[in-house]
């Protein structure tokens, strides 16, 4: 196989890592990525990483808790998940670095994109920790700016389910899954891929997102060859 792309954003969210258990981190899987992510580099991939943080904790679930602590907490598991990716990768001897938009020095490099450009460039994995940094925005809207930041061609939007439903598969059992998309079609239906903030984001730089499963083995190396798994969301024709 030959990937289309040659650089990536791979955004994974907290609840695909967490497995089956539905909360923290499932091991099996954080390996199973880790394996992929180094097969990517293999074939002269540079892949940038954007982990979410719902497996440890949501900015919504803080009830009546100051919504910019709770999305500052909701940061801090992105941190979490991210230190454990790096681990993972690096582990199997792909060097790999942190990079985090709330300064923690001890354990994370500042977000300095010239420098994670250059990270890429020379084969290392980047993992970018902690969002944009700024409360009210999520991890989905920080894969997009980070793409746009880095001239990422493609954001690969790894889920626990399979695709784009016309409604909630998890719901409606008659669910239909969509092929392919516009970002108008996304916003306009209000699919709830992403948020609308990220969706716009992607459509004013020209930024594709795939939309599949993680579970499936090697799905994350099918999808970055070109195979049609999931969903594709892109410029209208």
């Amino acid at each position: 196989m030959k990937p289309l792309y040659k650089r990536v954003i791979l955004k994974l969210s907290g609840e695909a890592l967490a497995g089956d258990k539905g909360f923290g981190l499932d091991e099996q899987t954080v390996v199973d990525v880790a394996s992929q992510v180094k097969e990517l580099v293999g074939m002269g991939v540079e892949v940038g990483v954007v982990v979410g943080g719902g497996n440890f904790w949501r900015g919504r679930s803080g009830g009546g808790m100051d919504r910019s602590t709770a999305d500052h907490m909701g940061m801090l598991a992105t941190v979490i998940n991210s230190l454990a990716m790096q681990d993972a990768i690096e582990g199997l001897g792909l060097p790999t670095r942190v990079m985090s938009a709330i300064e923690m020095r001890q354990i994370a490099e500042p977000y300095i994109r010239r420098r994670a450009v250059r990270h890429l460039e020379k084969g290392r994995v980047v993992i970018f920790a902690a969002g944009t940094g700024n409360p009210y925005f999520s991890t989905d809207t920080t894969a997009a700016l980070r793409a746009a930041e880095i001239e990422a061609e493609v954001i690969l939007l790894a889920k626990k389910v399979d695709g784009v439903y016309d409604s909630d598969p998890m719901v409606n059992k008659s669910a239909v899954k969509i092929d392919a998309l516009s970002y108008i079609d996304v916003l306009n239906r209000g699919l709830g891929v992403m948020d609308s903030t990220a969706l716009t984001l992607c459509m004013d730089n020209n930024i594709p997102i795939l939309v599949f499963g993680l579970k499936e083995t090697h799905n994350i190396i099918k999808v970055c060859c070109g195979e049609n798994l999931g969903t594709i969301i892109k410029e209208a024709k």
